[in-house]
Protein backbone atom coordinates (compact mmCIF):
# COMPACT_ATOMS: atom_id res chain seq x y z
CA UNK A 1 0.00 0.00 0.00
CA UNK A 2 2.87 2.39 0.81
CA UNK A 3 4.43 1.67 -2.57
CA UNK A 4 1.16 2.48 -4.32
CA UNK A 5 0.93 5.74 -2.37
CA UNK A 6 4.54 6.68 -3.18
CA UNK A 7 3.99 6.11 -6.91
CA UNK A 8 0.53 7.69 -7.21
CA UNK A 9 0.17 10.21 -4.38
CA UNK A 10 0.04 13.15 -6.80
CA UNK A 11 -2.79 11.56 -8.79
CA UNK A 12 -4.69 10.87 -5.56
CA UNK A 13 -4.08 14.42 -4.37
CA UNK A 14 -4.63 16.69 -7.41
CA UNK A 15 -5.34 14.39 -10.35
CA UNK A 16 -3.53 15.23 -13.60
CA UNK A 17 -3.01 18.89 -12.74
CA UNK A 18 -1.11 20.93 -14.08
CA UNK A 19 -1.01 18.77 -17.24
CA UNK A 20 -4.76 18.21 -17.09
CA UNK A 21 -7.82 19.07 -15.01
CA UNK A 22 -7.72 19.22 -11.23
CA UNK A 23 -8.86 15.95 -9.70
CA UNK A 24 -8.35 13.60 -6.80
CA UNK A 25 -8.80 14.73 -3.22
CA UNK A 26 -8.54 18.40 -4.23
CA UNK A 27 -11.57 18.05 -6.51
CA UNK A 28 -13.47 16.12 -3.83
CA UNK A 29 -12.97 18.97 -1.36
CA UNK A 30 -13.73 21.63 -3.98
CA UNK A 31 -16.99 19.88 -4.90
CA UNK A 32 -18.00 19.49 -1.26
CA UNK A 33 -17.22 23.11 -0.38
CA UNK A 34 -18.84 24.51 -3.53
CA UNK A 35 -21.88 22.25 -3.23
CA UNK A 36 -22.51 23.18 0.39
CA UNK A 37 -21.79 26.90 -0.11
CA UNK A 38 -23.95 27.32 -3.21
CA UNK A 39 -26.78 25.28 -1.70
CA UNK A 40 -26.90 27.50 1.39
CA UNK A 41 -28.90 30.44 -0.09
CA UNK A 42 -31.30 27.94 -1.68
CA UNK A 43 -31.66 26.18 1.68
CA UNK A 44 -32.48 29.45 3.48
CA UNK A 45 -35.11 30.29 0.86
CA UNK A 46 -36.67 26.82 1.17
CA UNK A 47 -36.68 26.97 4.98
CA UNK A 48 -38.33 30.41 5.04
CA UNK A 49 -40.87 29.30 2.43
CA UNK A 50 -41.65 26.19 4.51
CA UNK A 51 -42.35 28.43 7.53
CA UNK A 52 -44.37 30.96 5.55
CA UNK A 53 -48.04 31.51 6.29
CA UNK A 54 -48.67 31.78 2.54
CA UNK A 55 -49.72 28.42 1.12
CA UNK A 56 -48.48 29.27 -2.39
CA UNK A 57 -44.97 29.48 -0.93
CA UNK A 58 -45.20 26.73 1.68
CA UNK A 59 -46.75 24.10 -0.61
CA UNK A 60 -44.18 24.06 -3.44
CA UNK A 61 -41.25 24.35 -1.01
CA UNK A 62 -42.55 21.39 1.00
CA UNK A 63 -43.03 19.38 -2.19
CA UNK A 64 -39.47 20.09 -3.37
CA UNK A 65 -37.96 19.13 -0.01
CA UNK A 66 -39.94 15.90 0.28
CA UNK A 67 -39.34 14.84 -3.34
CA UNK A 68 -35.58 15.48 -3.28
CA UNK A 69 -35.10 13.92 0.17
CA UNK A 70 -37.12 10.90 -0.96
CA UNK A 71 -34.77 10.12 -3.86
CA UNK A 72 -31.38 8.40 -3.65
CA UNK A 73 -28.62 10.79 -4.67
CA UNK A 74 -27.39 8.38 -7.33
CA UNK A 75 -30.76 8.52 -9.08
CA UNK A 76 -30.80 12.30 -8.85
CA UNK A 77 -27.30 12.41 -10.38
CA UNK A 78 -28.45 10.23 -13.31
CA UNK A 79 -31.52 12.39 -13.91
CA UNK A 80 -29.40 15.54 -13.82
CA UNK A 81 -26.82 13.97 -16.14
CA UNK A 82 -29.41 13.21 -18.82
CA UNK A 83 -31.91 16.04 -18.29
CA UNK A 84 -29.60 19.05 -17.83
CA UNK A 85 -28.16 18.93 -21.39
CA UNK A 86 -31.70 18.86 -22.78
CA UNK A 87 -32.64 21.96 -20.76
CA UNK A 88 -29.59 24.08 -21.59
CA UNK A 89 -28.92 22.79 -25.10
CA UNK A 90 -25.37 21.45 -24.78
CA UNK A 91 -23.48 18.68 -23.05
CA UNK A 92 -22.34 19.05 -19.45
CA UNK A 93 -19.27 17.46 -17.88
CA UNK A 94 -19.34 15.08 -14.96
CA UNK A 95 -18.02 17.62 -12.45
CA UNK A 96 -20.64 20.24 -13.40
CA UNK A 97 -23.40 17.63 -13.30
CA UNK A 98 -22.35 16.41 -9.87
CA UNK A 99 -22.09 19.97 -8.55
CA UNK A 100 -25.60 20.83 -9.74
CA UNK A 101 -27.00 17.63 -8.21
CA UNK A 102 -25.22 18.33 -4.90
CA UNK A 103 -26.54 21.91 -4.75
CA UNK A 104 -30.17 20.83 -5.08
CA UNK A 105 -29.76 17.73 -2.91
CA UNK A 106 -27.89 19.45 -0.07
CA UNK A 107 -30.23 22.44 -0.14
CA UNK A 108 -33.15 20.17 0.74
CA UNK A 109 -31.33 18.70 3.75
CA UNK A 110 -29.89 22.01 4.92
CA UNK A 111 -33.30 23.66 4.70
CA UNK A 112 -34.65 21.24 7.30
CA UNK A 113 -31.71 21.98 9.61
CA UNK A 114 -32.32 25.72 9.24
CA UNK A 115 -36.08 25.34 9.69
CA UNK A 116 -35.57 23.33 12.89
CA UNK A 117 -33.14 25.97 14.14
CA UNK A 118 -35.63 28.77 13.52
CA UNK A 119 -38.44 26.88 15.23
CA UNK A 120 -36.11 26.17 18.17
CA UNK A 121 -35.58 29.85 18.95
CA UNK A 122 -37.87 31.54 21.50
CA UNK A 123 -40.80 33.11 19.66
CA UNK A 124 -40.50 36.16 21.93
CA UNK A 125 -37.51 37.40 19.94
CA UNK A 126 -39.49 37.84 16.73
CA UNK A 127 -42.39 39.34 18.67
CA UNK A 128 -40.06 41.82 20.38
CA UNK A 129 -38.56 42.81 17.03
CA UNK A 130 -41.99 43.44 15.57
CA UNK A 131 -42.95 45.44 18.65
CA UNK A 132 -39.91 47.66 17.99
CA UNK A 133 -41.16 48.28 14.46
CA UNK A 134 -38.82 45.95 12.55
CA UNK A 135 -40.22 44.35 9.43
CA UNK A 136 -40.04 40.73 8.33
CA UNK A 137 -36.70 40.89 6.51
CA UNK A 138 -34.73 42.85 9.15
CA UNK A 139 -36.10 40.55 11.85
CA UNK A 140 -35.25 37.42 9.88
CA UNK A 141 -31.82 38.36 8.55
CA UNK A 142 -30.50 40.49 11.44
CA UNK A 143 -31.95 38.74 14.49
CA UNK A 144 -33.19 35.22 13.73
CA UNK A 145 -30.80 33.79 11.13
CA UNK A 146 -27.51 34.90 12.77
CA UNK A 147 -28.47 32.99 15.92
CA UNK A 148 -29.64 29.98 13.93
CA UNK A 149 -26.43 29.82 11.89
CA UNK A 150 -24.31 30.09 15.03
CA UNK A 151 -26.21 27.24 16.71
CA UNK A 152 -26.17 25.00 13.63
CA UNK A 153 -22.38 25.08 13.07
CA UNK A 154 -21.91 21.47 14.31
CA UNK A 155 -24.71 20.33 11.99
CA UNK A 156 -23.07 22.19 9.09
CA UNK A 157 -19.76 20.41 9.69
CA UNK A 158 -21.59 17.06 9.87
CA UNK A 159 -23.37 17.87 6.62
CA UNK A 160 -20.02 18.75 5.07
CA UNK A 161 -18.74 15.30 6.05
CA UNK A 162 -21.79 13.70 4.38
CA UNK A 163 -21.21 15.80 1.25
CA UNK A 164 -17.58 14.66 1.03
CA UNK A 165 -18.73 11.03 1.06
CA UNK A 166 -21.52 11.74 -1.42
CA UNK A 167 -19.07 13.14 -3.98
CA UNK A 168 -17.78 9.57 -4.46
CA UNK A 169 -20.95 8.87 -6.45
CA UNK A 170 -19.56 11.16 -9.14
CA UNK A 171 -17.42 8.19 -10.17
CA UNK A 172 -20.36 6.77 -12.17
CA UNK A 173 -20.44 9.86 -14.43
CA UNK A 174 -16.63 10.19 -14.62
CA UNK A 175 -16.38 13.20 -12.32
CA UNK A 176 -12.65 13.43 -11.66
CA UNK A 177 -12.68 13.18 -7.84
CA UNK A 178 -10.66 10.94 -5.53
CA UNK A 179 -12.70 7.75 -6.13
CA UNK A 180 -12.26 8.20 -9.88
CA UNK A 181 -8.52 8.70 -9.30
CA UNK A 182 -8.42 5.45 -7.32
CA UNK A 183 -10.15 3.62 -10.18
CA UNK A 184 -7.53 4.98 -12.59
CA UNK A 185 -4.75 3.68 -10.36
CA UNK A 186 -6.51 0.31 -10.07
CA UNK A 187 -6.87 0.08 -13.86
CA UNK A 188 -3.12 0.68 -14.20
CA UNK A 189 -2.10 -1.91 -11.60
CA UNK A 190 -4.88 -4.46 -12.29
CA UNK A 191 -3.71 -6.87 -9.57
CA UNK A 192 -3.97 -4.83 -6.34
CA UNK A 193 -7.59 -3.69 -5.94
CA UNK A 194 -7.69 -4.36 -2.19
CA UNK A 195 -4.65 -2.18 -1.58
CA UNK A 196 -5.87 0.64 -3.86
CA UNK A 197 -9.39 0.81 -2.46
CA UNK A 198 -8.08 0.23 1.05
CA UNK A 199 -5.98 3.35 0.60
CA UNK A 200 -9.07 5.18 -0.66
CA UNK A 201 -11.09 4.05 2.37
CA UNK A 202 -8.30 5.19 4.69
CA UNK A 203 -8.28 8.60 2.99
CA UNK A 204 -12.04 9.03 3.46
CA UNK A 205 -11.89 7.78 7.04
CA UNK A 206 -9.05 10.11 8.07
CA UNK A 207 -10.69 13.16 6.52
CA UNK A 208 -14.20 12.44 7.78
CA UNK A 209 -13.07 11.39 11.26
CA UNK A 210 -11.13 14.65 11.64
CA UNK A 211 -14.13 16.73 10.59
CA UNK A 212 -16.53 14.72 12.76
CA UNK A 213 -14.25 15.29 15.75
CA UNK A 214 -14.32 19.01 14.95
CA UNK A 215 -18.13 18.91 14.86
CA UNK A 216 -18.23 17.26 18.31
CA UNK A 217 -15.81 19.88 19.66
CA UNK A 218 -17.99 22.68 18.26
CA UNK A 219 -21.09 21.11 19.76
CA UNK A 220 -19.48 20.90 23.22
CA UNK A 221 -18.30 24.50 22.94
CA UNK A 222 -21.73 25.77 21.93
CA UNK A 223 -23.33 23.79 24.76
CA UNK A 224 -20.88 25.33 27.22
CA UNK A 225 -21.60 28.82 25.85
CA UNK A 226 -25.34 28.35 26.23
CA UNK A 227 -24.84 26.98 29.72
CA UNK A 228 -22.68 29.98 30.64
CA UNK A 229 -25.24 32.43 29.31
CA UNK A 230 -27.97 30.64 31.18
CA UNK A 231 -26.02 30.94 34.42
CA UNK A 232 -25.63 34.71 34.12
CA UNK A 233 -27.97 36.81 36.27
CA UNK A 234 -30.73 38.64 34.48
Amino acid sequence: MLEILEDNWLLFLIGQYPHGPVGGLAMTLLLAVAGLSLSFPVAIALALARLSARRWLRGPATAVVYIVRGLPLIMFIFWTYFALPLLIGHTVGGVETLLFALIVYEASYLSEIIRAGIEGLPKGQAEAARALGLGYFPTTFKIILPQVLHNMMPSLVSQFVSTIKETSLGYVISANEVTFAASQVNNQLMTQPFEVYGLLALTYFTLCFTLTSAARWLERRLTAERGGLGAQPA
